[in-house]
């Protein structure tokens, strides 16, 4: 079984950051052993950033069925949010966090923080940064007004990118608030491969 160094050393194959690596190995490691989620969750931080990017999108994909391994490192998730620059980490991260069981105060400050993500020049930030904020709204309905208009917003004027994810976003929220309803739009991985 690989050791808290295996899951890093996984990580850390790659050509460029961006490139994937090993990181399916290591999905599959944390959906048959969840416990070293801690391992993966550490290397969001690590100096490499290959190691930190492929730990994200790790993370991302692993939490769309297992959210609740996110929730002991709510904090620091929350913190690596604001703090995050490399792109990579930042998409990852506005996918990621919503899925935390916050609080109201917790919901408002990501969403301050996605906010700030819009203005990212980094197409792929500002559209995750949109998912962000509709995913907030399944747990706090008090956001789902203003997240609408933002989406509308970006609807209209935001990168191709923000106008699709937007138009599909506009209607999922639409709904959620004529009927109540919660259906959340899921984000295909931006992965390849």
């Amino acid at each position: 079984m690989p050791t808290a160094e295996n899951i890093r050393t996984m990580l850390s194959v790659g050509r460029q950051q961006i490139h994937l690596g090993r990181t399916g190995e290591v999905i599959a490691l944390i959906h048959a052993q969840p416990r070293k989620a801690r391992q993966l969750i550490e290397c969001l931080w690590d100096d490499d950033l290959g190691v930190a990017s492929r730990a994200a999108d790790a993370l991302e994909e692993i939490t769309r069925d297992m959210p609740s391994l996110l929730n002991p490192w709510k904090d620091e998730l929350l913190g690596l949010l604001s703090e995050a620059t490399q792109n990579k980490l930042r998409w990852s991260l506005a996918l990621i966090v919503p899925r935390c069981r916050l609080g109201h105060a917790e919901c408002e400050r990501v969403a301050d923080i996605l906010v700030t993500y819009l203005e990212d020049p980094s197409s792929i930030v500002k559209t995750c940064a949109l998912q962000g904020l509709a995913d907030l709204t399944v747990q706090d309905r008090a956001l789902l007004p203003w997240v609408l208009d933002l989406v509308c917003m970006h609807s209209r004027s935001g990168t191709p990118a923000m106008r699709a994810r937007g138009g599909k976003l506009q209607q999922q929220l639409q709904k959620q608030k004529e009927t109540g309803t919660i259906a959340p739009l899921a984000f295909r991985s931006l992965r390849k491969g």
